[in-house]
């Protein structure tokens, strides 16, 4: 760890800064993130074999990611993000949570640096008219430019759904904003995407004037929550619809967006999961049942809304809620049927901070009847299980300050307090202590 940030602080030393011309024709920028994170000891019943530990412990992630992008033709877009990932969860496994902790963690693959492509796609526009809107260049694969407000793009390839879909200003990137999953998108989100949140897919937005609707569709894995992906676009896949309004509310702007997702894919029900283990006593460690019963094609499916208003020049307020169906196990993010998110982002312009911010947040994740009842019965699945439930809702709060150390470089103090983590009002609550170090070149 202590080699993983002399790394980290002798690459920040070296970089440079060169302002983007007015219109970039190509793009290389890099961005480096360390996160570390503890949770004291804290009090439970019993744990199962997916229990996040009750002892104190540690844990932490470091990711290196570059981005190239060139134009190879008018209005195309190409880009490539090579990503270096490396850490270690709590537990040693991800495991014990519904909102997990770090929005890093399902890249991190043990102490020893991983390289990995996360995204090769092209992405095309075509103009349709309007006012032009200025681009700003960042990381999020984007050159400087301009579009015309009413538009049509076509994004294809390996890339993540959250790069499409379910955008928003104050609750969005795990790197700068809140940490915890249910913060940066849709916690109820089971979209498509292999074990690091990416896939292969296409998906279209058609901008005109303050009306965008998006769709698409992505691969999952092979087997749920696992690295190799099903290619299988045909028979197996997760499609996503999204409509958005933008609107002004007393001269500040905000957003409306409603998401719907269905998914299709050889996952396990949890009615026939319950069934296994009455029919199989003694099969609770480990998720034997859903393996035993993953047979068929199965359908999921979820709705969701999420706001965003900005209140004043310095405050904005976001909220999203999905409801998933939850009859079936989790596909490829984690272990909620239903998510509520909201809270507000802060700029430091108040107190001569322009570039800090603050962000304050409260969560609620819940489980569907079916899903209540498989882990009642002492079921595991992939995420949680703690061989028996006392079932309450999870409750989380979350808590940031980004301090702007340089021009290029944050560090953020961020806390987050657990009530019923995985659901069990036998355990918790749980407090994490977090400090993470991001620099951008």
């Amino acid at each position: 760890m202590k080699r993983t940030m002399l790394f980290f602080c002798g690459m920040w030393a070296i970089i440079c800064h060169a302002e983007p011309s007015y219109v970039e024709d190509t793009m290389a920028r890099v961005q480096m993130t360390y996160n570390w994170q503890k949770h004291p000891a804290y009090g439970a019943a019993y744990s199962g074999s997916n229990s996040i530990m009750t002892l104190s412990e540690k844990m932490y992630t470091f990711s290196t990611t570059a981005f190239f992008g060139f134009r190879p033709w008018q209005g195309g877009e190409l880009y490539l993000n090579p990503e270096i990932a490396q850490g270690v969860p709590f537990s040693t496994n991800l495991v014990g949570l519904g909102g997990f902790t770090n929005g890093e963690i399902t890249r991190a693959a043990g102490t020893n640096p991983i390289l990995y492509r996360q995204r090769l796609f092209l992405r095309q526009t075509w103009g349709r008219g309007g006012e032009s809107l200025r681009v700003e260049p960042g990381l999020n694969n984007q050159m400087a430019g301009w579009v015309d407000k009413n538009r049509v793009v076509l994004t294809v390839g390996n890339f993540s759904t959250l790069d499409v879909f379910d955008p928003n200003t104050y609750a969005k990137d795990a790197r700068t904003q809140f940490m915890n999953w249910g913060n940066w998108t849709y916690a109820a989100y089971d979209y498509a995407a292999d074990a690091r949140g990416f896939g292969w897919g296409f998906a279209a937005e058609w901008y005109k004037d303050d009306w965008v609707m998006r769709l698409g569709r992505m691969s999952g894995p092979r087997r749920p929550n696992e690295l190799p992906v099903d290619w299988a676009l045909g028979k197996h896949y997760g499609d996503q619809i999204e409509i958005e309004h933008e609107h002004m509310l007393y001269g500040h702007e905000g957003r409306v967006r409603v998401l719907g997702w269905r998914n299709r894919a050889i996952t396990a029900s949890f009615v026939d999961a319950r069934a296994w283990l009455r029919a199989n006593p003694g099969h609770y460690t480990g998720p034997d049942a859903l393996f035993a019963v993953r047979t068929t094609e199965k359908i999921k499916y979820g709705l969701g809304i999420n706001v965003e208003q900005e209140i004043s020049d310095s405050i904005g307020f976001f909220l999203r809620a999905m409801q998933a169906d939850g009859r079936t196990e989790t596909y490829a993010f984690t272990e909620v049927d239903g998510s509520l998110s909201t809270g507000v982002a802060i700029k430091g312009r108040a107190w001569g901070r322009a570039d800090d911010g603050v962000g304050l947040s409260f969560m609620r994740n819940t489980l569907s009847a079916e899903r209540r009842q498989f882990l009642e019965a002492g079921g595991t699945s992939y995420f949680i299980g703690d061989g028996a439930l006392r079932y309450r809702p999870e409750t989380i709060f979350e808590g940031y300050y980004n301090l702007n150390v340089a021009r290029a470089l944050w560090l953020s103090a961020d806390y987050q307090r657990i009530q019923n983590p995985a659901y069990n009002a036998d355990r918790g609550p749980m407090d994490v202590y977090a400090l993470r170090l991001h620099a951008e070149l």
